[in-house]
């Protein structure tokens, strides 16, 4: 079994800046890539940002430049730095585990997703 829990969502205004952690709990967590999505009322869930254990990222289009992915291995978190936040960045942020190595798998193969942290960005 594996735990999620997300934190350090906010309000902060638009051009502002907040880093988003999840913190990983489990004896298999190191099978894992952990990944972020986010979800605005009325829209669908969403994928933001990847990180693999070799380093490797991946960033959805609307993100790329502004957004950072990154991974303590040894506390077995991962963070996501936002930059220059937009009011279309307004979400719930989920970080979720896959055991799949390649990145953006179908949304099946998540076997595990943190309760979410709000962010809201004002304009």
């Amino acid at each position: 079994q594996v735990q999620l829990e997300e934190s350090g969502g906010g309000l902060v205004q638009a051009g502002g800046s907040l880093r988003l952690s999840c913190a990983a709990s489990g004896r298999t967590i190191s099978n894992y890539a952990m990944d972020w999505f986010r979800q605005a009322p009325g829209k669908e869930r969403e994928f933001v940002a990847a990180i693999r254990y070799s380093g490797a990222t991946y960033y959805a289009d609307s993100v790329k430049g502004r957004f950072t992915i990154s991974r303590d291995n040894v506390k077995t978190t991962v963070y996501l730095q936002m930059n220059s936040l937009k009011p279309e960045d307004t979400a719930v942020y989920y970080c979720a585990a896959t055991p799949v190595a390649y990145f953006r798998p179908p949304l099946r193969h998540y076997d595990y997703w943190g309760q979410g942290t709000q962010v809201t960005v004002s304009s």
